[in-house]
C-alpha cells in the first residue's frame, strides 16, 4: 500500500468512527426510519422496479424490518441478503415467517429454506438494491464496514440496476474518499433529502 492509499484508508477509518458514533446517538431511529422508507417506496425508480433487494437492519442502521411486509404485499419480488463465507447470497422473501434470528441476533432467512430452488436469486435479476453503509456523501460516495461484502455484490449486478442508499442525515459527509474500485450510489435518501448522483 503506497502513501496515498494509506492516507485514503486512514480517512475512511476516521469517517467510519465518526459515523458509527453519530448513528448510535441518533434519536428517534424508528420514526426517522419509517420516514426514509416511505420516501423510498414512493420513488419512481422503486415503483418501476419488479425485483428489489432490501437489507435487514442490524444494530443502529436505518430500520427496514417494518417495511418488508408492505413491500412483499406490493407484488414486487422482494429479495434479502445473507452472508455465507464472506459472500452475500440472495433469498426471495415471501413471508416474514421465512426469517429467524441467526448469529448475533441478526434476522436472516431460515437455514432450511436457503437452498430451495425457488428461493435462490441471481444478482443479475435485481432491478434495484437498497444499500446500507456507514457514511455517504451527496455525490453517492459510500464507505461501508470495510469487509467488502456489498462491494462484491454490486460489481456483479446489471449496469442498469439502481443503487439506492438509505441513511440518517448524521451519516452524511462533505466528501467520501473514493478509489477506482469503489462504487457510487445512484441516490442517497435520508430523512431530510434525496441526493441524486450527477455524472
Amino acid at each position: 500500500m503506497n502513501a496515498e492509499q494509506q492516507r485514503l484508508a486512514a480517512r475512511k477509518e476516521e469517517i467510519r468512527t465518526a459515523a458509527h458514533a453519530a448513528r448510535r446517538e441518533q434519536a428517534d431511529k424508528d420514526i426517522l426510519s419509517r420516514a426514509i422508507t416511505d420516501v423510498v417506496m414512493q420513488l419512481p425508480v422503486y415503483q418501476s422496479a419488479q425485483c428489489v433487494m432490501w437489507y435487514i437492519d442490524v444494530r443502529s442502521e436505518v430500520r427496514t424490518r417494518h417495511a418488508l411486509q408492505p413491500a412483499i404485499r406490493s407484488g414486487k419480488r422482494i429479495i434479502v441478503p445473507f452472508c455465507v463465507d464472506g459472500e452475500l447470497e440472495l433469498f426471495h422473501l415471501e413471508s416474514m415467517q421465512e426469517l429467524s434470528e441467526g448469529a448475533y441476533g441478526i434476522l436472516e432467512p431460515r437455514v432450511e429454506l436457503r437452498h430451495e430452488a425457488s428461493k435462490r436469486v441471481a444478482a443479475t435479476d435485481l432491478d434495484l438494491i437498497l444499500v446500507p453503509g456507514v457514511g455517504f456523501d451527496r455525490r453517492g460516495g459510500r464507505v461501508g464496514h470495510g469487509k467488502g461484502y456489498y462491494d462484491k455484490l454490486l460489481r456483479s449486478v446489471r449496469r442498469d440496476t439502481a443503487l439506492v442508499a438509505i441513511a440518517f442525515e448524521c451519516q452524511m459527509f462533505d466528501a467520501i474518499p473514493m478509489q477506482p474500485h469503489d462504487i457510487f450510489m445512484d441516490m442517497v435518501v435520508t430523512e431530510q433529502q434525496i441526493c441524486q448522483r450527477i455524472e
